[in-house]
Formats: structure tokens, sequence, C-alpha cells
């Protein structure tokens, strides 16, 4: 095997110019976000800062300068779930199941949302289960409902509702069973500043709602 070919100044400053090159034609590159984050607009950032100021510190110190862009992407990424229906992640459904006709579980799902109130985190986990009726979809694509309006601004008991009937409304089974169990930072970190607490809720539709065995099953199976 031959010996390495050095790679020479001039070649070097040949590559350096055409990268360089390939931005100055490049519209969408901005020396200043390379990464292309997205932007906050200023009404954004100054309600940010204005916020700031009113909790006690300075907006203009070296920390902060850059927190209102920050925050404005975060609160982007936390609320990503108005973006999408979630219910198109029950668009591609299987109807050759082979017969099973027995509950589908899925259980301990993390999930995190923030409160409508206080706009504070909520940090738990949920059971989704359903009792198929021919159609089933990909058991990721029901943590992918639950994800699609955990990321809006909620309160879990109209999360638990609101999982159950899209997966009631799109599979048609013969139940649903949702039971989200979590924590709330507004509890927690302010108000009664009471950690440790958890708050469960639960919603039924179908055989679970009608057939008190049947609820019995699934809520065992959830550990319930």
């Amino acid at each position: 095997m031959g010996e390495p070919r050095p790679v020479h100044c001039e070649e070097r400053h040949k590559t350096m110019n055409y990268v360089t090159a390939a931005h100055d034609h490049d519209d969408d590159f901005d020396p200043e976000n390379p990464l292309g984050k997205p932007e906050v607009p200023e009404h954004v950032q100054a309600a940010i800062r204005t916020l700031i100021e009113w909790a006690g510190d300075d907006p203009d110190r070296e920390g902060l300068r850059d927190t209102p862009k920050r925050v404005g992407r975060a609160w982007l990424e936390y609320c990503e779930g108005y973006q999408a229906d979630p219910a198109i992640h029950l668009s591609r459904i299987f109807e050759e199941v082979g017969g099973y006709d027995e509950i589908v579980l899925l259980k301990d799902i993390p999930f995190q949302s923030h409160c409508e109130h206080h706009m504070a985190p909520i940090i738990g986990k949920a059971a989704i289960a359903y009792l198929p009726n021919k159609k089933v979809v990909g058991i990721s694509k029901l943590a992918r409902v639950l994800h699609g309006y955990a990321r809006r601004l909620q309160i879990q008991e109209r999360l638990t509702a609101e999982v159950a009937q899209c997966i009631w409304d799109h599979l048609e089974p013969h139940g649903v069973a949702v039971v989200i169990e979590a924590q709330h930072g507004c509890m927690t970190g302010r108000g009664v500043k009471t950690p440790g607490v958890g708050m469960i809720t639960s919603r039924v539709l179908g055989c679970f709602l009608e057939d008190s065995r049947s609820r019995k099953e699934v809520m065992s199976l959830m550990g319930y």
C-alpha cells in the first residue's frame, strides 16, 4: 500500500473557498444562526424579557441575554402538538391479525405536558388499552397519540379523555381504557408546594364501561 498523499496548503485553501462559496450562494444560510434554529419573533422575546424583569432579574446580564430566544424555541417544542392532528397516527390500520381478539395494552408510557393554568410541567405516565374489532395499529402509534395531545397546554382530565376518544373514533374497537398518572408542577413547585403527590385519571369506553368484568380485567392488567 502506498503512503497517503499529503494535502498541500493550496488544495486545502481551494476546499475552504469552495465551502465558503457554497454558503455565499445559499440564500437561506445565516452566519448568526448556522444550525438553522427557528426564529423567535421580537414581540415574543420582548414578552419574555418583561417577565424576567418582573421576576426581579436583569434580562441584559450575560447569562440571560439569549434566554428570550431559548425560551421561545423551547415553547415551540413543548407545544408542537398544535402542529398536527394526533389522529393522523391512527391512519395506518392493519386488519390481518390472525383472529386476535383480546386486549391490546401499552403501559408505563412516559410523557410531559404543561398545565394550562400556570404553564407548569405535568410529568407522568399513561396506560392505553383497547379491545380490537378487526382493526389494530402499530403499538408506537398509541404513544404518538398520547404525545400529540400532551404537547399542548393541558389539564390531565381533558388529556385522558382526548386520547381515549381519539382511539375510539378511529379504530372503532369494542372498548378503550386510558389511565394517566402524573405529578403537577403547579402543585409541587408553587401554591401548596407538596412534592410527591400524584394524580390519577381514567377514561373507559365501550365494553370496558358497560361490562364490570371486562373493566376489572383491563385495570388489573394495567396494575390498578
